[in-house]
């Protein structure tokens, strides 16, 4: 479906000529999938006599946002040796791009949340992880600094308070967040660096080879999508993204069996992770505090603005990570009560707003 008719007519003449040059067969152009941006994935097979498969077309207007992060960013994994699609053909002035397709099935596709966690699965995609994280430097990659993090966490009073909860903050609450919100930075930002998927999790790894049964992982690496985000930040960040899923979630004993067993791999691939674990799985729920305060005002946002409301689906997830995280440490005690006050939630011996 086309809103746009101009912009209609630059992708038939683009998708003519890209059909013939790369041996595709327009007749089976269909929609594969539409992210949370304003980005759209198209699928179309390829013609008797060319290769096999399929290809992917991404429709990415060129005034609501760049393709060339993408682009830079699949260099990169590429070149660090992950699964990620190539870059066949790219009509830079109009957004439009045709892609190799990794398949069908992501990994959030393959498990069963009722069955017992895919512990092989989440060993591949930590695998997959520590590699992209070896192939870090300086200088590549924006900045994930104390201005990015406030940027995202802003989303919170904004868009998920205000916007979604009608809730209105006096002063004191929002003094309540601004200090929080400093410590959830200093934690965030008191960890090395290393190359930063910023959406690290099932949704956006792809189980390749044959279509695999439910709950049982495919032999061959994980595929990776959703990429253009990437910056230089803290090696908290992917780990808690990868166990803290927003659309999927598992008892604590598994994210903490999945958590040491990617610290141990890292820290013997030499990445810096430190040599107490209880310090590297602090500083990864903290991060994981921060990703979803981030995330619960980005879903409104969606909802709100964009007009995306099955995003919004899964905020008893959110709030769930976010007070769990909340309870277990003093300094965060008057976030966690002020959270429950926005979300009605009754709870014994109420503290003060301000008060630990």
């Amino acid at each position: 479906m086309w809103t746009d008719p101009q912009r209609q007519a630059l992708f038939q003449a683009w998708f003519t000529a890209v059909c013939g040059s790369h041996q595709l067969a327009p007749d089976s152009l269909r929609l594969a999938s539409a992210d949370a941006s304003f980005r759209r994935y198209l699928r179309v097979d390829c013609s008797t006599g060319g290769a096999p498969g399929s290809r992917i077309i991404m429709d990415a207007p060129p005034d609501k946002g760049d393709c060339k992060p993408f682009v830079a960013v699949a260099e990169l994994m590429a070149k660090a040796g992950l699964q990620v699609p190539e870059v066949l053909a790219w009509d830079e002035a109009n957004g439009f791009m045709l892609l190799s397709d990794l398949g069908t099935h992501t990994m959030k596709d393959v498990i069963q949340p009722s069955a017992p966690p895919p512990l092989a699965l989440y060993l591949d995609a930590v695998e997959t992880l520590i590699q992209w994280q070896l192939a870090s430097r300086e200088g590549v990659l924006p900045p994930y600094d104390r201005a990015f993090v406030m940027r995202e966490l802003e989303l919170f009073p904004q868009w998920y308070i205000g916007e979604y909860r009608h809730f209105t903050l006096d002063v004191a609450q929002r003094q309540v967040l601004d200090k929080a919100f400093a410590a959830i930075a200093d934690k965030a930002l008191s960890w090395p660096n290393v190359f930063m998927h910023r959406d690290f999790m099932p949704r956006n790894l792809m189980v390749s080879g044959e279509a695999p049964t439910p709950g049982k992982p495919s032999a061959t690496r994980l595929g990776v999508l959703d990429f253009q985000d990437a910056v230089y930040g803290p090696i908290t960040y992917d780990i808690a993204s990868l166990l803290r899923d927003a659309f999927l979630s598992w008892e604590e004993d598994f994210c903490l069996d999945v958590t040491i067993r990617y610290w141990s791999k890292a820290r013997k691939a030499g990445l810096p992770v430190g040599d107490d674990f209880g310090e590297f799985y602090k500083g990864v729920e903290w991060m994981g505090l921060q990703r979803h305060l981030k995330i619960a005002g980005l879903f409104a946002r969606l909802t709100i603005r964009d007009g995306k409301a099955r995003y919004l689906e899964d905020t008893p997830r959110f709030i769930a990570y976010i007070r769990a995280t909340c309870s277990r440490y003093m300094e965060l005690k008057p976030l966690l009560r002020l959270v429950e006050r926005i979300e009605g939630i009754e709870v014994p011996n109420v503290f003060a707003y301000g008060r630990s």
